[in-house]
């Protein structure tokens, strides 16, 4: 829109983040978008062991634009794994904390991979699907989550690596109006409520299309045989809603929508009690346990944690960063996460692990951040209020 125009403030998202370091990386892999990105002028970094676009024409503007219309963003290198064979559900569930009977067939829910402590070795999204499970996991640790979902999943059941699909993500208000031009199935796509997925085709090509996303807004995840990525990413860009965001942009617009990303804001350090998760850990699963951790995510829901991930929203335009001290009067009593310029707020905004005494909304601190300390208050999360879709037509 004419309201977003690049500004410097555009590559700070970028500095401390991403590593450019395109000599430096010889083993890192292709997306099966990788051409396609570089036809499009993405430039392009090291992320999560692959190569992919960080900006296209610049961060602030194509943050903008995903606010205003809708944003393609390439997350083929995130793990899509299937999980089935006889007493699956039982065996997920030893596995993760989360209640499959309450899972209606077709609707994606958030959950996580918990180590013996109780840590978050990552979090990652499971469907159920007609004969066992979809799960997407993060691409940083989908190697590892393989491994240990493999050692602690019983030798009947099947792990596929779905390794010959791409992922795409539609994000965006106009998200839902370019996609329904394009689509066709045995339902409309209006039937699709946020969280909700199903089968359908795009020019012919299958794909498996859920209104979920990982920004904020409206917007659909589609997944699609790798072969016809570029087909796909093709018909999509030709809708005059759609433009390609790179990770920056994805980084930014998550980081307002107050969403954690695994590897800063979440990490074995935490559980899903001091990490504000608690709704990933179900009812039932609360009184019962009976998943890897549970001893130790159930003490913690009992005694409290010492820590909790708070949002902070800074003065003026400089952003912490990752790493940065958080301060109440002289006493240091916490770490920043993830921070940023906020393009929506125009201030600077934060994620960090905070003493629970100072996790208080309203609650003024201060971020060190080069020697300097900058004034911050504890807000509430998110700092964009969401703009998911929860209408639906027709029951899927």
């Amino acid at each position: 829109g004419a309201n977003w125009r690049h500004t410097c403030a555009g590559t700070i998202l970028v500095s401390d983040t991403y590593e450019n370091s395109e000599d430096e990386a010889p083993g890192t892999e292709l997306l099966p978008l990788d051409a396609w990105h570089r036809a499009r002028g993405g430039r392009m970094v090291e992320f999560a062991g692959y190569w992919m676009p960080v900006q296209y024409e610049g961060i602030i503007a194509e943050h903008g634009w995903t606010r205003e219309s809708a944003g393609l963003f390439d997350v083929s290198h995130m793990g899509q794994l299937y999980v089935s064979g006889d007493g699956v559900e039982a065996a997920l569930e030893a596995v993760l904390p989360i209640d499959l009977a309450t899972l209606k067939p077709f609707a994606p829910r958030y959950s996580m991979l918990l180590d013996e402590q109780g840590g978050i070795l990552d979090d990652l999204m499971v469907t159920r699907w007609s004969s066992g499970f979809y799960l997407v996991v993060n691409g940083a640790t989908k190697w590892d989550d393989i491994g240990h979902l493999r050692e602690h999943l019983p030798d009947e059941i099947t792990l596929t690596h779905l390794e010959d699909n791409a992922l795409l993500a539609l994000q965006g208000p106009k998200a839902f109006a370019a996609l329904e031009r394009v689509v066709s199935g045995e339902w409309p796509l209006s039937a699709l409520k946020f969280m909700h997925g199903g089968q359908f085709k795009l020019a012919g090509v299958d794909a498996w299309i859920s209104r979920s996303g990982y920004t904020g807004e409206d917007g659909f995840e589609i997944a699609i045989p790798a072969e016809n990525a570029a087909e796909i990413a093709d018909l999509l860009c030709a809708q005059p809603e759609v433009k390609p965001i790179g990770l920056g942009a994805r980084d930014s617009l998550r980081l307002e929508a107050g969403l954690p990303l695994y590897g800063h804001d979440l990490s074995p350090e935490h559980s899903p009690i001091d990490a504000d998760l608690l709704f990933a850990v179900n009812k039932r699963r609360r009184s019962e346990g009976g998943f890897i951790g549970a001893e130790h995510v159930l003490a913690d829901l009992a005694n409290g944690t010492s820590h909790k991930r708070v949002g902070l929203a800074l003065e003026g335009r400089q952003a912490a960063r990752e790493g940065a001290e958080i301060f109440a009067g002289d006493q240091a009593v916490g770490t920043v996460t993830s921070g940023g310029f906020s393009p929506t707020l125009n201030h600077p905004i934060a994620m960090g692990f905070v003493v629970q005494a100072h996790t208080a909304p309203g609650t003024e601190l201060s971020i060190d951040v080069r020697g300097k300390r900058l004034p911050a208050r504890v807000v509430p999360m998110p700092f964009v209020p969401h703009r998911y879709s929860r209408a639906q037509t027709r029951r899927v």
